[in-house]
């Protein structure tokens, strides 16, 4: 699977003070960072590394 094939966002975070990657396919990661881009090439990085373990392990990504 393509990761440029889900939904990203980037949005701020009072708590944290700093700006969170999401992505909508795996809404249990996310990615902290001072800048919207690193957040975004951060949780794209993470979803990359998620996806191939997961079909290393012959799991269907969603």
């Amino acid at each position: 699977m393509n990761i440029n094939h889900y939904t990203y966002r980037v949005t701020w975070s009072a708590e944290d003070n700093e700006h969170v990657g999401l992505c909508t396919e795996f809404p249990s990661l996310c990615w902290l960072a001072a800048t919207p881009e690193k957040a975004l090439s951060g949780i794209r990085r993470v979803v990359g590394e998620v996806v191939a373990e997961m079909t290393a392990c012959g799991v269907e990504p969603g």
